[in-house]
């Protein structure tokens, strides 16, 4: 009997794809309309929260995605399996989003850090689930099968703000948080009718005995337990969270704990010399990593806020939802994520793929022109006028040629430097670094508010020289980088 296939891939590709594409649909969809929430007034539904603080929350949200991806994943291999770990993550992720729907102000909080453990337990496992379709020497339809999954989470990412933003900005904001998850549970549903075709990939966890699971279970149910009664405690007034404290508390947090891992593994980590410096080199793009997303990041809180309140919208008498602009990426990923992957391979086919720095120090100097845009048209809005939304979409273009210059390569480059018995470790401290540029980037986005629009442009300016300078620094040492990477560099840069 012939192997039913989706597109000439494993039919469980499709259960995959739609999976991600409405759980991106419901993430993306909310996040476009998060912070404009949060620092719309109470009498039109919103928060009433000053800049700052909406947007540390907004970093702390952000980087609480991306920290638990890390104990997500552990929970998948050790105790749930993969398919049971996106469908419960997802269940979360849904009850997340009906929770910030509803009319009360303590739920908000609740409702997100439902969806932070549901995405921590959902993403990471799903994609993992791709490659359990490809078993043995699949290279090359593995990696055309992750091209088509990657396509799925940008058209979720490019809808979802159409449709969550059009009803948050329009309707009321608890109606866009009340689409998000009802897309997710969409989601649900064809994972539930679908998910047949996965077979028996993750079906079981692959690590641990009974006895560690036991151990596994009580020690995640005394987290939940704990996180929870804080959480409850908290929306009972017992006491108050400073955002702003607590984002800035993390950035220190996880700054020490990377360089005291970093630390370690090279003192005591028992490697030979060739290891301490690839794990250097790990070390050095930890740092770029963050370095990127905190400006990254900047398109879910400060640009969006520069999209509602600096922007001419209006097209033919019709204003457009600021939330809009938050497809832009997603669609530019669509339209440009092709030509980059087949650039990569007609430059490698005659050896003239930038190496794995040089691709970081590309995608650095591109974040930073696109903070430079930003610079000249903030010279308008101080003298009282409005721009042209060319000018945000002109910054998406160039974050997102930098994005597909830095991400792609960024966790194989993790992948092939890491010593093999630290390889999970390291694809930690990827996420970490991701954690770290949220956080900062929620901090910086507090400090183009409304009252502080004469000082607009220098700190576009100033965020224009510290991540282009990072590039340039970076570029100055590729040479050296590579070759401390010695032979682990090389094929990791065309994937």
């Amino acid at each position: 009997m012939t192997e039913k296939t989706w597109a000439g891939h494993p039919r469980g590709l499709s259960t995959l794809f739609f999976t991600e594409m409405w759980e991106r649909f419901s993430y993306y969809g909310m996040r476009a309309i998060l912070v404009l929430a949060m620092v719309a007034g109470v009498e039109t539904g919103g928060m009433g929260l000053d800049d700052q603080t909406a947007t540390a929350v907004y970093g702390i949200y952000t980087a609480g995605v991306y920290l638990l991806a890390v104990p997500g994943g552990w929970i998948a291999d050790r105790l749930l399996g993969l398919q049971r770990a996106v469908w419960y993550g997802g269940i979360l992720i849904a009850a997340g989003h009906f929770t910030m729907a509803l009319p009360f102000g303590p739920t908000f909080y609740l409702g997100l850090l439902l969806i932070v453990l549901g995405t921590g337990l959902l993403k990471p496992n799903v994609s993992a689930l791709v490659g359990h379709l490809y078993p043995g020497d699949m290279g090359a339809r593995r990696d055309a099968g992750f091209s088509i999954y990657y396509m799925g989470i940008n058209i979720g990412g490019f809808a979802g703000p159409l449709v969550c933003g059009l009803l948050g900005e329009r309707v009321g904001w608890h109606w866009g948080f009340g689409a998000a998850g009802v897309f997710m549970v969409l989601g649900l549903i064809q994972y539930r009718m679908t998910s047949h075709y996965l077979g028996g990939a993750g079906v079981e966890p692959q690590l641990g005995d009974a006895a560690g699971r036991r151990r596994g279970w009580i020690a995640v149910g005394s987290a939940t337990v704990a996180l929870l009664a804080v959480a409850f405690a908290a929306m009972a007034g017992l006491f108050v969270i400073d955002a702003v404290a607590m984002a800035s508390a993390g950035v220190y947090v996880i700054v020490g704990a990377a360089a005291a891992f970093f630390a370690w593994v090279i003192g005591f980590g028992g490697l030979d010399a060739d290891e301490r410096k690839r794990v250097g080199v790990i070390a050095v793009f930890f740092v770029c990593a963050a370095v990127f997303w905190s400006g990254f990041e900047q398109a879910g809180s400060s640009f969006n806020l520069f999209a509602e309140r600096y922007t001419d919208r209006v097209m033919f008498g019709w204003e457009m939802p600021a939330s809009w602009l938050q497809s832009v990426n997603s669609l530019f990923i669509i339209l440009l994520a092709p030509g980059f992957a087949a650039l990569w391979v007609h430059l490698g086919r005659r050896n003239l793929d930038p190496s794995i720095p040089a691709k970081f120090s590309l995608g650095l100097i591109q974040m930073g022109l696109g903070f430079l845009v930003l610079y000249f048209a903030a010279q308008f809005v101080v003298q009282g006028e409005q721009v042209l939304p060319t000018w945000l979409i002109l910054t998406y273009l160039l974050h997102t040629t930098g994005e597909l210059c830095l991400s792609p390569v960024g966790l194989s480059a993790v992948t092939k430097l890491a010593p093999p018995r630290y390889v999970g470790q390291m694809m930690g401290t990827w996420f970490m670094g991701a954690a770290l540029g949220n956080l900062i980037g929620g901090l910086i986005a507090g400090y183009f508010g409304d009252d502080s629009v004469a000082e607009m442009p220098s700190r576009f300016m100033t965020v224009f020289l510290t991540t282009a300078g990072f590039g340039v620094l970076l570029a100055l040492f590729i040479g050296p980088i590579k070759k401390l990477e010695g032979r682990a560099d090389g094929s990791a840069t065309s994937h």
